[in-house]
């Protein structure tokens, strides 16, 4: 085990901090900072802004040499382990190996096989590597990437938006608006850093929403999902409106859709949408995050088949009481207190008068 330094540490943390201005841009590739270091001091730096352009290292030595640095003997800190196959840019291993670098840390190795064995290469070529420095924090910071190519399916993040006593709407569906401004423009966020933000037909019946990123700057607005079993979304809805939109059926396509929208139909044993084989669909066409905005139906059958991965719950400081809506429903109701859903608390702050609780879903065995 590589005993790392704190200066080793603060180092990669400035690697991770550069690789998160790639945060709602680089999809469905990973976001990758790199910090190159000589003794002491900073040399270079770059992080990967977008798919088809340079990757982190790549930028970090061509800053290097625009600030008149040599880059060979240097140690480059790296988030995630160099890339070691031809895709849309050549191999940053060639990069380094060119550039003359003695020495790679890496945050983590690259779960992606086909890119992977960028440290066997490197040490091939003589140059020294180390893998596992701030590891987590890295895997944090490419959830999607690290699920979709694992995994094939995407991370799955649900947020909700509720009362403290966890009601989404009253009982004839008005919910605008539970939560305050400041966690609606925080919740925005998180729609930009997804790939996809999916919803369900009865949220867009009732409120019609956009399902677009206003609140927060982004070049890129994500994917529009709308889970739709009979094909009922309306035409004239928002969220068809001037930008890239799916619908998800399990039957036939609504020939009244703009020829614009795309539609899929993925009919379960049951006649519903399937929803497994829709994330994997989702991940084999490069959605790294899917970010969940729904009714309680929709969000009770993805908890209910173990699709969701994280939840971000917006608590307002108010109480709706029955028979307001609640977050969930799952199918059929649960009979027994074991079948809840667990979840491993990650993080809670106040979002202007609301708080913002961020939790994980506890996996259970089989």
């Amino acid at each position: 085990m590589t005993a790392f330094t704190e200066a080793d540490r603060a180092t990669m943390a400035r690697a991770l901090a550069l690789a998160e201005r790639g945060l709602y841009t680089t999809s469905p590739n990973p976001r990758v900072g790199c910090v190159i270091v000589r003794d002491g001091a900073v040399i270079g730096e770059g992080w990967h802004l977008r798919a088809g352009e340079a990757h982190a290292e790549v930028n970090a030595l061509a800053d290097a040499r625009t600030r008149g640095n040599d880059p060979k003997g240097a140690t480059a800190y790296i988030t995630l382990e160099p890339c070691n196959h031809t895709g849309r840019t050549p191999p940053c291993t060639d990069a380094l190996i060119a550039a003359g670098i003695g020495r790679v840390i890496a945050a983590m190795a690259d779960p992606n096989t086909p890119a992977g064995g960028g440290a066997t290469r490197l040490r091939a070529a003589g140059i020294a590597v180390d893998v596992g420095l701030l590891e987590e924090a890295a895997r944090d910071l490419n959830p999607g990437f690290v699920s979709r190519v694992t995994r094939r399916r995407p991370w799955v993040r649900m947020k909700v938006a509720a009362s403290l006593d966890g009601r989404t709407a009253l009982a004839n569906g008005e919910s605008q608006w539970i939560t305050g401004e400041a966690a609606r423009a925080d919740g925005h966020h998180w729609r930009a850093r997804a790939c996809a933000v999916l919803t369900g037909i009865g949220t867009v019946l009732q409120d019609d929403p956009r399902l677009d990123v206003r609140a927060v700057a982004t070049t890129r607005q994500p994917r529009r999902i709308v889970v739709d079993r009979h094909g009922q979304t309306p035409a004239t809805a928002r969220v068809l409106a001037g930008g890239d939109t799916l619908i998800v059926t399990a039957g036939a396509r609504n020939p009244a859709w703009p020829a614009t929208v795309e539609s899929l139909a993925l009919p379960d044993a049951d006649g519903r949408v399937d929803l497994v084989a829709m994330v994997a669909a989702l991940a084999w066409s490069g959605v790294n995050e899917l970010h969940v905005e729904a009714g309680g139906k929709l969000n009770g059958a993805l908890l209910a088949a173990g699709l969701v991965d994280e939840l971000v719950l917006y608590l307002a400081p108010s109480l709706l009481g029955d028979p307001a809506r609640g977050i969930a429903e799952f199918p059929g109701g649960l009979v027994r207190l074991e079948d809840r859903i667990e979840l491993s608390m990650r993080d809670v702050a106040r979002i202007g008068d609301d708080l913002r609780v961020i939790g994980r879903v506890r996996r259970k065995e089989g």
